[in-house]
Order: structure tokens, then C-alpha cells, then sequence
């Protein structure tokens, strides 16, 4: 029996004794984490902000199979929330739809969640109305035409069939009630509510495809409602993707049982503190960006040699090397050269031991 076939459905149920602790540690995290941020001042917020919020578009597309260009996911959040981070970057439109996206569930998390509100982001996610090379209905809940709406793996005549959600013509009394819920004025812990909402829009299925990025992006929605902030600091798909093989495994088990869900909601709730722990590294990264600044406020920098060092403080991927210098900021390689000639004087660069062709540089960071 899949969940949505029991007789009470969607009357979920847990226990909230056995959550308690959980839910009380996973609480007292959230408002540490944001106390430090809060000590960190604007433009370090903001940092942090775009940092976590690049990452939750990169892997909650990456959850689906699908590999955005971070540099686009970056650029396009960096314009939409008004920092300056140097460089124009050409974004594709499936990346802007999903930052979209995530930024509209997270900014504005305050605004009801309505049915035409989920059929704009959907249209956002497939602006082309195909999902790779099928046609899909876009910006509307399947229908009976497309067939039941299964989850299933393994080769063509001997596929496993993981669960089956509720019939498309279920789907209008289905919906209006899930987004009545997810607007009434929560019953339950706002936290626990984000983990309801993740498995009941997940079990429901709507779209013919689209519903985890969505789910996730409800699912971060209540968070923020929860912390009364739009800025995030935390990555939850960061950490599903972490746990993707585990996240696969209880949604289907939860899918497949009773309307007690605390198997879930424990799974979400461990998923959601590790997150926090994890931004640990978000904060100290932006912490030494922050130091490096602050140790070369009066130096006079051109805006290539800005570019790249904001490049090399955000995870630089692989070696720098001039070529690359010449590529990124769209120079001649001499030009490149003296850029770096520069900053190696000024010991903001140094020069890695091989030479030659292969030389390569790295930042010099304040102690």
C-alpha cells in the first residue's frame, strides 16, 4: 500500500516525544548560527547568503542529475540580491529559472504559497516545456494523458517500480489541500512542518517532472519562515546530496507505510543539523575573505586582478596559470602577465615551485 491509499490520508501523524531532543538541538543550532551571522555585519551576511544560496541551486540540481555551471549560479544570484562581485558572466536560462526559483521560495517566504505561484516556478525550471528531449505540460499538474506518474529504476521490460502517486485527476482536491495546509498558521514547530511539507508534496507528485527541486525549494521556504529570514546560511540540498543514497531510501520506505511519518521527520531533522554543521566551513571561508580584504584595503587593484582574486577566495577549481588569468578576464596573455607580475610583487600572488609552462600561482593569505 503507497501512502496516499491509506484511509486517512493526509492525516500524517508522528511521535513527538521520540523527536523532542532532535528537534530541540536541530532549534537551539539554528539560532546559534544565526546569532554569529548576525555578529558579522551586512556585506559579510550577504556574502555568506550568496555563497550558501549558489550552493543549494548547484545541488539541488545535481539531486536530479542535472550539472549547473557555478559560475552562472553565482553570477545570476549576485545580480538578483545587488552585490558587486566583479566580472560579467553569460547565464543560461535553465539557470536562471531555478535561482529563480529558489530565491522567490527564500525571499519571500512571507507571501502565501498559491497554485499559480507553483505553475510560475515550474515554468521557470522548464522554460523550453521539455524535460531533455520530451514534451512536457508545463506550468500545470500532469494529467491523465501522461500516464501514471511512477518512480522506477532498472533496464527497459525489467524496470522496479518504487512507488506510484495519486492519479492526475486526484490532483486538484490533492493540491487545494496541501497548499490550505501550508498556509494555515502552523500547528507544529515550523521546522517539522518543512520536513511534512518535503514527503507530502513528494507523494503527491503534481508535475510530470520538476517535483524535487520544488519540494526542496517548500521545503526551504518553511525554513525561513522559521528563522523570520530570507537570508540562508545553510544549505539543506547540500546535504541531501551528501545523503542522496539515504534520502532515496527512507522517502521510499516513508512512502510505502503508514501515515506515521517520524521516520522521516528523524531522518530530515539529523539531515538538517548536519547541514548547519557543515556551514561551519560556509562562515569561515567567508571569514577569510573577509581578513584579506581587510589586510589589503589600500592597495589600488584593476578590476582583472579584482576578478580573479574574488575567483581564488570563492574556491578557485585546479591551478591558476597566466592562460587562465588571460581566459577569465578576457586579455591578451601579456596583459595577464603584468597582472600577475604585479600582485606577485606586492606579495598578494606567490608563484607554485614548477616552472615553465605549467607555472601556476596561488593567493598569499593573512595569517
Amino acid at each position: 500500500m503507497y501512502i496516499h491509499e491509506n484511509k486517512d490520508w493526509p492525516r500524517f501523524r508522528w511521535n513527538q516525544a521520540k523527536l523532542a531532543d532532535l528537534l530541540a538541538e536541530v532549534r537551539h543550532r539554528q539560532g546559534r548560527l544565526l546569532g554569529r551571522m548576525e555578529g558579522l555585519g551586512f556585506q559579510l551576511r550577504g556574502e555568506a547568503t550568496l555563497t550558501t544560496l549558489t550552493q543549494d541551486v548547484i545541488k539541488t540540481s545535481e539531486i536530479e542529475g542535472e550539472k549547473l555551471d557555478p559560475n552562472q549560479v553565482r553570477s545570476s544570484i549576485a545580480k538578483r540580491l545587488g552585490l558587486d562581485i566583479g566580472g560579467s558572466v553569460s547565464v543560461g536560462r535553465n539557470v536562471e529559472g531555478i535561482v529563480e526559483v529558489m530565491l522567490d521560495a527564500t525571499g519571500n517566504h512571507d507571501k502565501p504559497l498559491t497554485e499559480e505561484r507553483m505553475f510560475a516556478w515550474h515554468a521557470a525550471l522548464f522554460p523550453t516545456g521539455r524535460s531533455g528531449m520530451q514534451a512536457i505540460v508545463v506550468g500545470g499538474w500532469r494529467t491523465p494523458a501522461s500516464g501514471p506518474m511512477q518512480v522506477v529504476s532498472g533496464p527497459l521490460g525489467r524496470e522496479k517500480v518504487h512507488y506510484e502517486a495519486p492519479s492526475a485527476d486526484r490532483l486538484s482536491k490533492e493540491m487545494s489541500e496541501f497548499i490550505d495546509w501550508f498556509n494555515a498558521v502552523p500547528e507544529t514547530d515550523l521546522v517539522v512542518k518543512s520536513a511534512v511539507a518535503h514527503l507530502w508534496f513528494v507523494a503527491i507528485h503534481p508535475f510530470e517532472d520538476g517535483n524535487g527541486r520544488i519540494a526542496r525549494a517548500l521545503a526551504d521556504m518553511l525554513l525561513a519562515r522559521a528563522e523570520k529570514s530570507a537570508q540562508r546560511f545553510y544549505s539543506m540540498s547540500s546535504q541531501i546530496q551528501k545523503e542522496r543514497n539515504e534520502y532515496y531510501d527512507v522517502l521510499e520506505k516513508s512512502q510505502k507505510m503508514s501515515l506515521d511519518i517520524t521516520l522521516w521527520i528523524e531522518w530530515y531533522l539529523n539531515c538538517l543539523k548536519h547541514a548547519i554543521t557543515a556551514s561551519e566551513k560556509t562562515l569561515e571561508a567567508v571569514l577569510i575573505k573577509a581578513r584579506f580584504w581587510e589586510a589589503h584595503a589600500g592597495q589600488s587593484l584593476n578590476e582583472r586582478q579584482r576578478t580573479i582574486i574574488n575567483r581564488l577566495l570563492d574556491g578557485f577549481e585546479g591551478k591558476l596559470t597566466s592562460s587562465k588569468w588571460a581566459k577569465l578576464t578576457k586579455c591578451s596573455q601579456d596583459t595577464a602577465l603584468r597582472d600577475i607580475s604585479d600582485l606577485l610583487e606586492r606579495q598578494i600572488l606567490t608563484k607554485d615551485e614548477a616552472g615553465g609552462r605549467s607555472t601556476s600561482y596561488q593567493l598569499r593569505l593573512p595569517s
